[in-house]
């Protein structure tokens, strides 16, 4: 392997170390404050209470529906078998998003469990919410979603256009922030979705961008 395929390797564990460390520090300082939500939060969560329309309502609601359930499964899969090359490759794509999001949503919930913080008032929602509040399954998931989704535009191996880009990453952005708007989430909540689903998806391409080496030196041949 050339030093620049190693850099590019190495690239994806930095950014997972850097992500979990920014998790584990957000959720540090969300165990130890005393005084309940961050001034943030509580700023943020005002201000949607201040600002619902029944237009943006009906919106929030419509997008933040995208980020749970079935959808995210079938979006995943699709682009996994679009990637092209092989019948057995685009299979093998599938399956691993599929794997790749359905386990990150399993250690999110585990976390979300041992970490047990109360969501905003009852009173304050404006959508259906249930279990505990950080991090946001819905940030979480979407988020993954548009990495996964990413991942196989770049797969595919011709330049990705900005836009495609920019519009799966907004939606993405989209889900977490109606959590808010919607009153069932604080906003440290979404951030703590976004950094666990940033680590996630860096910890996995890591462990794809060292795979070539495991097996150059099982096998005796030179990357």
């Amino acid at each position: 392997m050339t030093d620049r395929g190693r850099g590019a390797a190495r690239r994806p564990g930095r950014t997972a170390l850097a992500a979990t460390a920014a998790f584990a520090l957000l959720t540090a300082v969300l165990l130890l404050a005393s005084d309940g939500p961050l001034p943030a939060d509580t700023a943020l969560h005002d201000w949607s209470l201040r600002h619902r329309p029944a237009l943006a309502l009906a919106l929030a609601r419509a997008v933040t529906a995208t980020g749970t359930g079935v959808f995210p499964y079938v979006v995943v899969v699709l682009a996994g078998l679009a990637v092209g090359g092989t019948p057995r490759r685009r299979v093998t794509t599938a399956a691993g998003f599929a794997l790749c999001l359905g386990a990150g949503q399993a250690l999110r919930y585990a976390l979300m469990a041992l970490v047990a913080r109360p969501r905003p008032p009852a009173g304050d929602w404006a959508t259906y919410a249930s279990n505990w509040s950080f991090p946001s399954g819905h940030a979480t998931t979407a988020a993954l979603t548009a990495g996964l989704l990413i991942a196989a535009l770049l797969l595919r191996g011709s330049p990705v256009p900005r836009l495609p880009l920019a519009l799966i990453g907004g939606w993405a952005a989209a889900v977490g922030l109606t959590r808010v708007y919607l009153g069932v989430h604080w906003f440290s909540d979404v951030l703590g979705g976004w950094l666990f689903a940033t680590a996630w998806l860096a910890l996995a391409g890591s462990v794809r961008a060292r795979r070539p080496r495991t097996v150059a030196l099982m096998t005796g041949s030179t990357l």
